[in-house]
């Protein structure tokens, strides 16, 4: 948390649209679309792409976040007026606070307005990059209503996560080429839809239980039980390291076989170990622990690429 914007520096009202918008993980979550060029590339983009990209995924990252809350806005109001804010101790989603908007901390025209406002700059930025990017922009955006609006209806909802996490990465692909290898886009695709999964999605969900019982949420943990949902956590991330390293033959890119020792231990550390910890344990801290961890993955993943590309 130390190396986020000090609170004090920031002025009150923004900590709220950051809040909002997630933006200490969705900054995080930039690395991905940066590490999805690279690995295509082999180098780092032309001056021009890394503004404009930056630029765009910045954009693209805080309206999807914002998007959620705005479409959860009475699901999350009223799970706050049923059982208050749980879960929320350390987690990296609640830097600022959590749910500005279902607290009354901000308006819903507030939250229309700022999410609007990034869409649209998110939306002129993927289409300047190659209007693939911006298509993938708009179908990513809908699906995230989707997940929201399926709270209730199916723990399938999972894998419509899964998808949009992909978003970035794909449309950073099609940033740097037209036509990119379908057994890259496969293995990648692979790789942060089960990381999503097992390192974000179900952990996140396991969190809010308790609160998701009551609500009658359709989830994995409420669906199949914390047994059931570490299995599924165990499994995916199992995946997910799997196809990381697989990635090293599939990429276009010449990787030095330094990859591997910085790819396997950065899956090991960030998710298998906080993963097995979460197997044993079956606690709301533990999964907490693990969201957290894999939440730095896509950073920690990007460096390695980065090294393993220009050593």
């Amino acid at each position: 948390m130390g190396s986020m914007p000090s609170i004090l520096s920031i002025p009150p009202r923004m900590r709220l649209f950051m809040a909002l918008s997630r933006t200490p993980h969705g900054m995080l979550d930039m690395a991905a679309p940066a590490l999805a060029a690279l690995l295509w590339l082999g180098s780092v983009p032309t001056l021009s792409v890394i503004v404009l990209g930056s630029l765009t995924a910045f954009a693209g990252y805080t309206a999807v976040y914002a998007l959620n809350d705005v479409v959860d806005f009475k699901t999350d109001r009223k799970k706050i007026e049923e059982c208050g804010l749980k879960c929320s101790a350390g987690d990296i989603d609640a830097v600022y606070a959590r749910h500005p908007m279902a607290q009354g901390l901000l308006s819903l025209r507030d939250g229309l307005l700022w999410t609007g406002a990034w869409g649209a700059i998110a939306l002129g930025g993927a289409y300047l990059l190659n209007p693939a990017c911006a298509v993938i922009f708009v179908l990513g955006c809908l699906a995230e209503a989707v997940y929201c609006l399926m709270l209730r209806l199916s723990w399938t909802r999972v894998l419509v996560s899964g998808a949009v996490k992909c978003m970035g990465g794909l449309a950073a692909i099609y940033a740097v080429v037209p036509e990119p290898s379908a057994l890259f886009l496969g293995g990648f695709l692979m790789w942060f839809f089960f990381w999503e999964i097992g390192g974000q999605n179900v952990p996140n969900d396991w969190c809010d239980l308790e609160e998701d019982m009551r609500m009658h949420a359709e989830t994995v943990p409420v669906r199949f039980g914390t047994d059931g949902a570490a299995r599924i956590i165990a499994v995916s991330l199992l995946i997910a390291v799997a196809a990381s390293l697989a990635l090293f033959w599939l990429t276009p890119a010449r990787l030095h076989a330094v990859y591997f020792a910085g790819a396997l231990p950065a899956g090991v550390f960030l998710l298998l170990v906080p993963a097995w910890r979460l197997f044993e344990r079956r606690t709301a801290d533990a999964a907490a622990v693990l969201f957290n961890r894999a939440s730095y993955y896509p950073l920690t993943m990007l460096v390695v690429i980065l090294f393993s590309a220009l050593v």
